[in-house]
């Protein structure tokens, strides 16, 4: 089977075929800096981190580029009630982003860009817009004027004329259209700003992915992505100043990820509903929640639950615990049903990178793995390619630690040290998480919790 991918473009899955063969050029939008991120934007970067580490999986070089807004109203608002500078304030948080998606393990991006980077390439583009027609002067303002693109819309199939019909325009609004969107700002006191030949001021959050994106991977681009709140009016807008600008197809491929939600309602900051990384992260271990956000269909609404989250680490324990128990060298025999699950997990993949339903094939191999010790090594490999199975090195470590106190009880039972049997029995539960089990066979061991 193909690689089939949705392209939110057209609605309809499409084969995946990239416009220079082995090579994948994929856009990502990032946050803007003013907080910490929040459990919508691990979603995002866990879900095309699945894709690009899939897309690498089957060969392909991935040059995977992500922004960070560094410049607009609410950082200047925030750094404002902070008494900070704007770039001090981008720059904690730009940091704080690390910090949190490291522990996911997202893998970095080829290059990342902050939009104050690329004043330069900002302010070419909207003179390029002036001069065709597409854009206009505004006062200190430059807007784009989206009645001179004719296909404004197509991506999320919205009419312009049912847009207009919904907005209004305040009597001071220098604006030809309430559509009509803002290109370059003019400064207002106490703001920073750049020279321009439209005199003080800063770009409009949209340019400055279409100017990052075009610089860092050329006119056309294989995939844009970004969550399902940017499809309108981010994505919309960077279409039409883009193709406007250089008359080409902007991206190929338009990929969408579905929102995390709580009591049904989407997580944002705007509705004071988020739940920050960092605060997960005190309560289970990264690659928990990556296992968790993966889940359920990257384009489908992940409805968030503590106790869901807790079924998941357990569910991940069980499998590393099998990766960690079984020997995990490849051997040219094993049974012939982890063949089949290996097909199954890329069927699963190829179909729009369903890697809920690849989890699901890792755990029918769980069965066969436990039931005949063999093909650890194709469960292993196959949880890598979702960014699962990290530091095992470390976790082989603890499993010696752990095998020496279970040693160290069986001997103190064996002398009937009883006291000292249940004080190394409750270290291995309340210390390292483990309980025991004690059969005809011997002792094994399992982690809880």
């Amino acid at each position: 089977m193909s690689l089939q991918l949705t392209n939110t473009f057209s609605g309809k899955k499409e084969k995946f075929v990239s416009l220079v063969p082995n090579l994948v050029r994929f856009y990502l939008c990032g946050v803007t800096v003013y907080d910490y991120c929040h459990l919508g934007h691990a979603r995002a970067y866990v879900s095309f981190d699945m894709v690009r580490r899939y897309l690498m999986h089957r060969g392909y070089d991935v040059k995977f580029v992500q922004n960070f807004t560094d410049i607009d109203d609410k950082i200047i608002k925030r750094a404002h009630e902070a008494g900070q500078d704007y770039q001090a304030l981008s720059k904690q948080f730009i940091e704080a982003y690390h910090e949190d998606i490291d522990r996911l393990f997202v893998l970095p991006a080829t290059l990342y860009t902050n939009a104050t980077d690329y004043i330069v390439q900002m302010q070419d583009m909207i003179e390029g817009l002036i001069a065709s027609g597409h854009a206009y002067i505004a006062g200190g303002d430059v807007c784009f004027s989206v009645e001179n693109f004719k296909e404004y819309g197509k991506l999320s199939k919205k009419v312009l004329d049912d847009l207009i019909s919904n907005m209004r325009v305040e009597s001071s609004d220098a604006k030809r259209s309430p559509a009509d969107f803002v290109l370059w700002k003019a400064a207002k006191p106490d703001e920073p700003f750049w020279e321009s030949p439209w005199g003080k001021g800063r770009p409009g959050w949209h340019i400055e992915c279409s100017a990052m994106a075009m610089d860092a991977l050329g006119e056309t681009i294989d995939i844009h992505a970004g969550g399902e709140d940017l499809m309108f009016p981010h994505h919309e807008n960077e279409i039409a100043q883009s193709e406007s600008f250089t008359g080409k197809r902007f991206a190929k491929y338009w990929m969408h990820n579905g929102f995390v939600t709580i009591n049904h309602e989407k997580m944002s900051k705007s509705l004071h509903n988020f739940i920050r990384i960092r605060d997960v992260l005190e309560k289970v271990d990264g690659e928990s929640l990556r296992f968790y956000l993966l889940r359920v269909q990257y384009r489908n609404p992940l409805h968030f639950s503590e106790p869901g989250l807790k079924e998941s680490q357990q569910s991940l324990a069980r499998l590393r615990e099998a990766v960690i128990t079984h020997d995990r060298s490849e051997t040219p025999n094993f049974p012939e049903a982890i063949t089949h699950l290996k097909e199954k997990f890329y069927a699963a993949m190829d179909d729009d990178f369903n890697a809920a339903e690849a989890i699901g094939v890792l755990f029918e191999m769980l069965r066969v793995v436990n039931t005949t010790s063999q093909g650890a090594h194709v469960l292993y490999e196959l949880g890598q390619v979702l960014g699962l199975f990290n530091d095992l090195d470390k976790t082989e470590s603890v499993s010696d630690e752990i095998e020496a106190l279970i040693e160290a009880r069986q001997q103190a039972r064996a002398s009937k040290n009883f006291a000292e049997s249940d004080r190394l029995r409750d270290e291995l539960r309340d210390v390292h998480g483990v309980v025991l089990e004690d059969g005809a066979g011997g002792v094994r061991w399992k982690r809880v919790g």
